[in-house]
């Protein structure tokens, strides 16, 4: 035989496990960024009692909080676009919302709870148009240090706004 001859099926081989190992890194890349960005994307809402129970392993972490904004602790400057105010404790468990009234209810019961634990929030950007007292807010950022919540993102919800009595126009239409 030729050393041509012999050489052919190593070259063969050479060329597919080339082949084979290109294919693995890229189906270990996809692996990679579907994982990094699932476990990113799990972020779930703690709640303020949640937070204290964990203490101080979640300081500097990026968590996503919900809490009842306390309206009388509202502070804003608007030099520096520096929003301050305190979140009282809200129930995360739906059933219990639900059993205790509904959301709307809930969080007046947790700002007018003096017995219920608050967290102070620090948020750095225009001042919502929602932001009032016993509206529901869902922040994400980091607890500094001092205990104080640092947001990079304010979302909030005033489900009071949203329960008002169905307009007369609107009975009619629909018969009620």
């Amino acid at each position: 035989m030729s050393e041509t001859a012999l050489l052919k099926p190593q070259a063969h081989w050479m060329g597919r496990a080339k082949f084979l190992i290109g294919g693995a890194m890229i189906v270990a890349a996809i692996v990679y960024l579907i994982a990094s960005s699932t476990q990113a994307a799990a972020q779930y809402y703690m709640t303020i009692d949640e937070l204290a129970a964990k203490g101080a392993s979640v300081q500097g972490r990026d968590l996503k909080l919900s809490g009842a904004v306390e309206g009388s602790t509202i502070s804003y400057d608007a030099k520096t676009l520096t929003l301050r105010f305190t979140i009282a404790n809200v129930p995360g468990d739906m059933n219990v919302i639900d059993a205790r009234g509904g959301l709307a209810k809930v969080l007046h019961e947790a700002v007018t709870d003096p017995t219920a634990r608050r967290l102070q929030v620090v948020y750095v950007g225009p001042k919502p148009d929602l932001l009032r007292d016993e509206a529901q807010a869902i922040i994400t950022g980091r607890l500094d240090a001092n205990g104080v919540f640092q947001a990079q993102e304010l979302l909030l919800k005033c489900p009071t706004r949203y329960e008002q009595q169905i307009p007369v126009q609107a009975k009619g239409a629909t018969g009620g």
